[in-house]
């Protein structure tokens, strides 16, 4: 059992061993790597030695949860550059879920891994030398997110510069291999770019920049008021555009609710249909409450200029518990019956090991659909009867779920002339993927990810799991934003087609399908920065958020065809 005692240890040793080298700095190392190719074959090797612990910590393709990634389709993930830096900083790219938590035990023992199992019981923690411990809920005291990395810094003063640059050499093959497994039409091995690519415009001022904007949308009844939600800190901003020049002011401050962090804090926000009545609007944040993660639905009330919040406490909907840090999913929508559509990812861990989004007696891995304009006995919303599970006669299944399946719906919309429901669904190892939802389907996760077998543990004979319109490889994109189907009036040719993005590639996409099966799929542009949200105009115009720059950017089509 490693303690924190002999994790110290562990890290002294390596430290020693660190300091019997000759002294390279980082950067001699970085520019080294930079400019001499290396050998991959002997990149490989050195892979496998135990005095740096990669092949301890790291799987290639074999499928087995360790304490560190997967590094097949690596490559495919990071350009060169960024491989030097992931190895040099080590906590410069955590992916999500490997981010350690440490937990402190009434004893006084301290724990850091990565999670992966967790129940109301007992947590389950993945530790730096691939030790699995087991520690009892009612035993701890305090839980913490790290945000440094597992893997020790200075790994690379083990090995010699050209050691360090065989080692990138190497990283640098394992790309995803391509899969004859699924078509060609589901799975594109290659996208092609338009001839003429989109452009994109900043909406404001880079006076008026924010901080880790999360969501973006236009205030209702107007065409020159926005607002946006910032992800940490968790704060509200109405932007409005005047002749004068843009004025940004404060709508609301959640930092006395939600739990603010690298990877916390607001996720999304919705708009009441009848907002220019009842003024009322919803919030999706991250708490953590008696030890535990979770995320909470929570109804506001504006003021009556509809510049501000009011200041009337919030009104929780729903809190979703247990939750690690990871796959929180987060939009919200109100869709055309009126009635509020959530997506509610799988919390984690990595690949789902409980079966969470297939289990219909939790929310988690779920679309959910809630009315919040009526009561259910007992609860702050209604459950339409119309929701396909409303009937059934297990009292434990969760009658608010519409549809399950999912592993981490980032952002879902509604086509506003078909009434299609879109999501965009992050995928584990191999897949990005965007699917068309209807009621009281199974999409799949974690049997499936994208169109290909994932796990059979939680897979129902007879059951039939829908499959999505397209599954985007690693060298496509890494974790996908969805979009929106475009209904707007400047760009005919781009009419129908659905829009979206990826966070870490910055790709833009354009799709169309038939009969919810890829009909055509282009690469439109590269936006400049990491996309997180989209966003639609009242005349249906689309809008990208900036995550890093902090800036909404309009999505120009004008000079571009969709063919």
């Amino acid at each position: 059992m490693l303690t924190e005692m002999s994790l110290v240890v562990w890290m002294f040793a390596i430290s020693v061993t660190l300091q019997l080298q000759p002294a390279v700095t980082v950067e001699a190392y970085r520019k080294f790597a930079t400019e001499v190719q290396g050998n991959a074959v002997r990149g490989k090797a050195v892979f496998g030695q135990k005095k740096i612990g990669c092949v301890g910590c790291h799987s290639v393709g074999d499928g087995s949860l360790r304490a560190g990634p997967d590094l097949l389709g690596i490559a495919d993930k990071y350009s060169r550059d960024k491989l030097i830096t992931a190895v040099l900083e080590p906590s410069a790219f955590i992916l999500t879920g490997y981010a350690a938590t440490t937990f402190v035990t009434e004893s006084g023992t301290v724990y850091s891994g990565i999670i992966t199992r967790r129940d109301p019981e007992e947590v389950e923690l993945l530790l730096a030398d691939n030790q699995r411990i087991r520690l009892s809920v009612d035993t701890l005291i305090e839980e913490k997110r790290n945000e440094a990395s597992l893997m020790p810094s200075g790994i690379e003063r083990l090995l010699t510069p050209q050691e360090f640059a065989d080692l990138i050499s190497w990283l640098s093959t394992l790309e995803q291999p391509a899969s004859k497994a699924v078509s060609e039409s589901a799975v594109p091995e290659n996208i092609s770019r338009l001839e003429r690519p989109v452009s994109f415009e900043a909406l404001h001022s880079a006076e008026t920049r924010f901080e880790r904007p999360i969501w973006f949308d236009v205030v209702p009844g107007t065409t020159n008021r926005f607002v946006v939600a910032q992800h940490n800190p968790p704060e509200i901003w109405l932007l409005e555009k005047k002749e004068s020049g843009d004025e940004k002011t404060l709508f609301l401050d959640l930092s006395d609710e939600a739990l603010a962090g690298g990877d916390t804090g607001i996720l999304g926000m919705a708009f009441h249909p009848d907002f220019l009545k009842n003024r009322r609007y919803y919030v999706y944040h991250h708490v953590q409450e008696n030890g535990s993660q979770g995320a909470v639905i929570i109804e506001r009330i504006a003021s009556e200029d509809f510049r501000r919040d009011a200041g009337v406490p919030s009104r929780r909907l729903i809190h979703v518990r247990r939750w690690t840090v990871a796959h929180t999913g987060g939009v919200m929508v109100f869709g055309p019956d009126g009635l509020l559509f959530v997506g509610v990812g799988d919390g984690g861990p990595q690949e789902d090991p409980e079966g969470n989004a297939q289990n219909h007696r939790l929310l988690l891995g779920s679309i959910l659909r809630i009315d919040v304009d009526n009561r259910t006995p007992r609860l702050p919303y209604a459950i339409p009867e119309s929701n396909p599970f409303f009937n059934d006669p297990d009292p434990t299944v969760r009658k608010e779920i519409w549809a399950l399946g999912f592993r981490q719906p980032w952002r879902l919309s509604f086509d506003s002339i078909t009434d299609d429901l879109w999501v965009g669904d992050v995928g584990q190892k191999d897949y990005e993927e965007v699917t068309i939802v209807r009621s009281g389907e199974n999409h799949g996760w974690n049997v499936y990810e994208g169109h290909l077998p994932f796990s059979d543990k939680y897979r129902k004979a007879g059951l039939h799991y829908v499959q999505p319109v397209v599954s985007l490889r690693r060298k496509h994109g890494v974790s996908v934003t969805g979009g929106h189907v475009y209904r707007g009036k400047r760009s005919p040719s781009f009419m129908g087609v659905y829009i979206f993005g990826d966070f870490e590639s910055k790709r833009v996409w354009g799709l169309t399908q038939k009969q919810r099966s890829l009909d055509k799929i282009r690469e439109i542009g590269t936006f400049p920065d990491r996309i997180v949200s989209f966003g639609v105009d009242m005349a249906g115009e689309l809008y990208i958020v900036g995550y890093d720059s902090g800036r909404i950017y309009r999505l120009r089509l004008d000079h571009s065809v969709f063919e």
